[in-house]
């Protein structure tokens, strides 16, 4: 299984999500890419998501040329800019997915806000992205199964 997750800046959304997702399964090819990269991951990112026990310190913001000629079963972008300047994939791409989320990297205001900004965010993203998860990873590869018994009690028989 192949995941690409696309933001704008590959600093903050798409690196909570990234943490996320590679949490869930390891077992599941995770990358995450911005049509305009960041220099670094947000250091509030990479700290709200240590609170909940997900290391996404040594993650680097890339480019989505990088990955435009790779076969994906999913691609999931986190922002609307994304979503609207996302380029062609030359790739297979099974699905094409769109969750958007604020981007807590325009947070203004006091330290505590911004840094509530990025809980909230955070919150959502690994509210939506468990769903996903559940949903659409773990649901397929269930369905998956029940084709593999199906056929072989059918053999049985």
């Amino acid at each position: 299984m192949n995941v690409l997750i696309l933001c704008t800046g590959n600093s903050c959304r798409s690196q909570m999500a990234h943490g996320f997702l590679q949490s869930f399964d390891q077992n599941i090819r995770i990358c995450s890419a911005g049509v305009c990269p960041a220099e670094k991951v947000h250091p509030l990112a990479v700290e709200v998501m240590s609170e909940v026990s997900i290391d996404i310190s040594r993650h680097t913001p890339s480019p989505v040329t990088a990955y435009l000629n790779d076969t994906w079963d999913y691609v999931i972008t986190v922002c609307g800019r994304a979503q609207e300047t996302c380029p062609v994939f030359t790739g297979r791409v099974g699905k094409r997915v769109h969750v958007g989320f604020d981007d807590p990297a325009a947070a203004s205001g006091t330290a505590e806000y911004v840094k509530g900004e990025f809980i909230r965010i955070r919150n959502e993203i690994q509210y939506q992205f468990t769903r996903f998860y559940t949903m659409e990873i773990k649901g397929q590869q269930l369905r998956l199964d029940e084709e593999v018994r199906s056929k072989e009690e059918e053999n049985i028989k």
